[in-house]
Formats: C-alpha cells, sequence, structure tokens
C-alpha cells in the first residue's frame, strides 16, 4: 500500500540493511493510541528500529484503510498488527 515492502524486503536480503522502520497509525485523544506508541517507542529503542506516527484524521487514505483498526501497527510497511500491541511479537518481527 506504501510502497515500502518490496523495498524493505530487498534491503534485508542484502548486505546494506538498514534499520527497520515501524509506523503507529493513530490519531488524538485514543487511548489504545497512547498505549500502542509507549509500547512502540521501548520496543523500537530496543531494537534499534526506526518509528514514525502517522495520524488518520489528517490523511484521508489512513482514515479510509483503518479508521475501524487504529491504532495499527505497520513493520516497514506491512500490518503488522491492530488495537493491542504486544511488545514480544513485535520484538520479534523486528528481529527477523
Amino acid at each position: 500500500m506504501f510502497g515500502r515492502a518490496n523495498k524493505a524486503k530487498k534491503k534485508r536480503d542484502g548486505a546494506a540493511a538498514g534499520p527497520r522502520t515501524v509506523t503507529l497509525i493513530g490519531k488524538p485523544g485514543c487511548h489504545l493510541c497512547e498505549e500502542a506508541r509507549t509500547v512502540v517507542a521501548a520496543v523500537c529503542e530496543e531494537a534499534r528500529a526506526v518509528w514514525e506516527e502517522r495520524d488518520i484524521t489528517r490523511d484521508e487514505e489512513l482514515h479510509r484503510a483503518y479508521w475501524e483498526q487504529i491504532p495499527v501497527v505497520l513493520v516497514d510497511g506491512e500490518q503488522h498488527t491492530f488495537w493491542k500491541v504486544d511488545p514480544e511479537r513485535l520484538r520479534r518481527a523486528l528481529e527477523a
């Protein structure tokens, strides 16, 4: 969807692989998003992964795709989880 998955896979397979990218999709005032942010920030710091946050209220495409699932976590552009972020599962995904 975001054009990152294929590029990220190629990077992981190659010698010049960089850090993994985690994207947290949510919106202001979402208590589950706050919880997810805490988990994502901690796990990404441990794993030395890059993370970013996207707001569905500012992006119509993201709103259409994910409004019923927030928070949503993508790893290298591919959906990893939604609603509740399991830190161990995210760690495993970043180590793969």
